[in-house]
């Protein structure tokens, strides 16, 4: 699963590097990039160089690597970035970057700013928030990140057993910035009654041969015949021998902060037809990858992956997964309590009380 300086994870955030011990080295002349896989400076043009590499070897798509590794190669020989701190070249190869072709994950950034965040062992966030009986027979659980620790998921599993006899279960992806299959893989049980093909996930081959596959052995996933340029496996749903949940109402409250891995969990319930989305778009990052650490201080999350409705093969990059019930999200909460016949002074009072500590709203950069 792990090569080194590469660590591969279904995640929104930037995760698994370790904080470079070189100290950040003023850029030189000599700074250029040359051959692939060439040793790069300590610098932030090293960095560059050393981004391109990963990315015409590992990006999802090859040509969309090749594109994005010869605009930092012409960049670094133009002296884009050789007068830059970490910070000021980490916000400009992302522009730049994102100027060549749009994603939802990749990116640059300082090695500490990551450190805390989705994939780490202690997020700068609420995890989980207002897990509970919201009215009668209606339980709720936000969910803001799904992370690595095991102990997390027990608490999920502990969630999903002690609400099994609700009639509905609402769970609240808005502010969710995405994780891995874990938490997923213990909520999925409860609610089929038969084993379920959820969504599809493709790689690219060379990286799995090279690196390994980030799911390990994950039983819920089926190696598929997948191309010579892809390695492919399906998510399946394995029901448990609790059946009280089977019919149980699904509510997936979204909105354009709901990303990654939160994304998948929502095309799943969508196209099986187990839970109804209701909110916004989602954020559109698609494509799972890993963080990989270059120098000069800086690391990059690097997609290798995408998932995609089995039955259209398409997947949600750029675009978001759509909404059932199309709606702000602020008042999506709201609207789920008064479809669930909860009158609707009621549902006003505990859509403000079950309000996330997140903002909903991404802010503007």
């Amino acid at each position: 699963m792990h090569a080194p300086l590469f660590r591969l994870v279904v995640s929104l955030a930037l995760s698994g590097a370790a904080v470079m011990s070189t100290a950040f080295a003023a850029p030189t002349s000599s700074a250029i990039c040359g051959a692939v896989g060439s040793q790069h400076l300590a610098t932030v043009e090293g960095a560059a160089c050393r981004l391109a590499d990963e990315l015409e070897k590992a990006f999802v798509y090859p040509e969309q690597g090749k594109a994005y590794a010869a605009m930092l190669r012409a960049h670094v020989a133009e002296g884009r970035y050789a007068t830059l701190t970490p910070d000021e070249a980490a916000y400009r190869m992302t522009s730049d970057l994102q100027a060549v072709a749009a994603d939802g994950h990749l990116r640059v950034e300082r090695l500490s700013q990551h450190q805390q965040g989705v994939g780490g062992t202690s997020p700068n966030f609420p995890v989980m928030e207002q897990g509970g009986w919201i009215a009668p027979g209606i339980a709720f659980l936000r969910i803001n990140a799904f992370t690595p620790e095991a102990s997390q998921t027990a608490e999920v599993a502990k969630f999903m057993a002690d609400h099994a006899d609700a009639d509905a279960i609402i769970f609240d992806l808005r502010t969710h910035r995405g994780g891995g299959l874990d938490q997923m893989d213990v909520i999925f049980p409860w609610l089929f009654a038969k084993e379920t093909r959820l969504v599809t996930m493709a790689m690219r081959r060379s990286v799995e041969e090279e690196r390994g596959t980030p799911f390990g052995d994950t039983p819920t996933l089926r190696l598929m015949p997948g191309t010579p340029q892809e390695s492919v496996r399906e998510h399946w749903a394995k029901p448990n021998a609790d059946a009280r949940l089977h019919d149980a109402k699904v509510y997936l409250l979204t909105s354009r902060r709901t990303g990654s891995a939160a994304e998948h969990l929502a095309l799943a319930m969508k196209h099986t037809g187990r839970g109804k989305l209701v909110g916004s778009h989602t954020a559109g990052a698609n494509h799972f990858g890993g963080g990989i650490e270059l120098t000069g201080e800086l690391g990059a999350f690097i997609p290798v992956g995408r998932t995609y409705d089995p039955v259209t093969g398409k997947d949600w990059e750029t675009v978001g997964v759509a909404p059932d019930v199309d709606l702000p999200p602020e008042a999506a909460l709201e609207w789920v309590l008064k479809d669930l016949g909860i009158d609707a002074a009621q549902a006003a009072l505990l859509s403000a009380s079950h309000a996330p500590a997140i903002p909903i709203k991404k802010r503007s950069s």
